[in-house]
């Protein structure tokens, strides 16, 4: 996958480049660097496998028409507006005085009733918890992309709903025994409600030994989970 990833950035960013020119391509020349890659690396190609109507550095205007640029920006067609940003603590946090920390959620505000959907994705997260960021970003993509689920939600049963619910809960691998602590189920029902989970491509099975005794969500999270 890195290769084929290396290839499809290197011809996506030179793709903007040639058809800016300016601030605008000089912002792309800078702007473009290590987390917004890292993000692209590790969230957005695992999910979509492709940089279609995604633009970096992607230049906008706030209410006093000053030109604001978002670290993405997710233009599918059908008129969606996604915004979204790779937020360093450093740069967007700490060496933000009072007036900047206002303007930053004012422009979110402005935009948001301009019909943008602004995601926020921080350089900690992407770095180190990359099944959240997938996971959020799938939620906020799914309905324009088709990726909002592995499988249908109403393909699970009520048990395997709760149990993948569970699993997300815990924020760590779950066992067998923790289907039996919770629901009072037996060793091989919880197995069997697992393993199902698994072929539906939710769960990803660790192995431990010569047994299949931890289980691991894959990030693909069913959006209607969290209405059913």
């Amino acid at each position: 996958m890195s290769k084929e990833f290396e290839a499809a950035h290197e011809r996506f960013v030179k793709q903007h480049l040639e058809a800016r020119s300016g601030e605008r391509r000089g912002r792309l020349e800078r702007g473009h660097q290590y987390a917004e890659k890292l993000f692209l690396r590790h969230i957005w190609w695992p999910l979509l496998g492709r940089f279609d109507d995604l633009h970096p550095e992607y230049e906008v205007q706030d209410w006093n028409r000053r030109s604001q640029f978002l670290d993405f920006a997710f233009l599918p067609r059908g008129g969606a507006r996604i915004g979204i940003e790779c937020d360093g603590f450093q740069s967007h946090i700490k060496d933000m005085d009072r007036e900047k920390f206002s303007h930053a959620l004012n422009r979110d505000s402005f935009l948001t009733g301009m019909g943008w959907k602004m995601l926020h994705f921080s350089f900690d997260d992407i770095r180190d918890r990359l099944e959240v960021c997938r996971m959020l970003l799938q939620l906020s993509l799914g309905p324009l992309t088709g990726t909002a689920s592995a499988a249908s939600p109403s393909r699970l049963s009520p048990e395997e709903k709760d149990v993948l619910r569970l699993a997300w809960s815990l924020g760590q691998e779950i066992r067998p025994k923790d289907l039996r602590d919770r629901y009072g189920f037996c060793h091989r029902k919880a197995r069997g409600v697992l393993n199902s989970l698994v072929r539906h491509n939710l769960l990803r099975p660790i192995s431990g030994g010569t047994y299949m005794c931890k289980y691991e969500t894959t990030g693909s999270f069913p959006e209607a989970l969290l209405r059913s």
